[in-house]
């Protein structure tokens, strides 16, 4: 959803009568509509400089919906989730609200994942990496080391990012440099073993992560309270 949409503009005035009737999808027998939810991924650091707040966006749209339907009562919910837990917004946005689908595809997939037999399982909700279907021996640090790239899909990291982020809290003396940068990195390919190469070195850059058909990612969310 863009600002675009959401901005009022002259033409807002007529959204009501420009909105074409749709056809209404059969319902299982003994049940009723009573409405509908809308899903918004958005994540605060997506909304630009100039554009509208997230209150505000979502006191338009409820605006938007008094026009079309004034009988209609309406809140919205906003969605947490861990800070840097990656994934689609509108993703983590229907895992966090209870969306019955979205949930019953998560727990499908993790059934699916721990089954299968081969492969990389990446859970970032239980903080455990399974290869071939065997916990990976992983220490605190090797898993946040492992869960920042994997946060980080498609981008290269540098060593200066990993310790400014992984190490802020750490006294100055404790903080490691880049060359103990890549003695962590090196440890945490030995333990991936035959698939070490999902974190990948960029030559006078950092490291990225490579993700592989074989590599399922299992995404957390945090119960998200009212705020709107």
């Amino acid at each position: 959803m863009t600002t675009q949409t959401l901005t009022q503009t002259p033409a807002r005035s007529t959204a009501a009568s420009s909105v074409q009737p749709q056809a209404q999808r059969n319902v299982p027998e003994g049940t009723e509509v009573r409405g509908f939810a809308l899903y918004v991924g958005l994540s605060e650091d997506k909304i630009g400089a100039g554009d509208p707040k997230l209150g505000a966006i979502v006191a338009q749209i409820k605006q938007l919906v008094a026009q079309l339907a004034p009988a209609a009562e309406t809140y919205a919910a906003v969605a947490l989730a861990p800070a840097g837990s990656g994934g689609r917004d509108v993703d983590v946005v229907r895992l966090a609200l209870g969306d019955p689908a979205a949930i019953a595809r998560q727990k499908r997939e993790e059934t699916e994942d721990e089954d299968r037999a081969g492969g990389v399982t990446i859970d970032l909700s239980r903080k455990r990496v399974l290869l071939d279907s065997v916990p990976a021996p992983l220490t605190y640090r090797e898993f946040e080391l492992l869960q920042y790239f994997v946060l980080r899909e498609g981008r290269t990291v540098s060593r200066e990012e990993l310790i400014e982020a992984l190490w802020a809290d750490a006294p100055a003396e404790e903080k490691p440099n880049e060359r103990t940068i890549d003695v962590h990195v090196r440890r945490l390919r030995v333990k991936l073993a035959h698939y070490q190469d999902i974190v990948r070195t960029v030559r006078g850059i950092g490291y990225r992560f490579d993700r592989h058909a074989d590599v399922a990612i299992l995404q957390t969310s945090t119960p998200s309270p009212d705020l709107f």
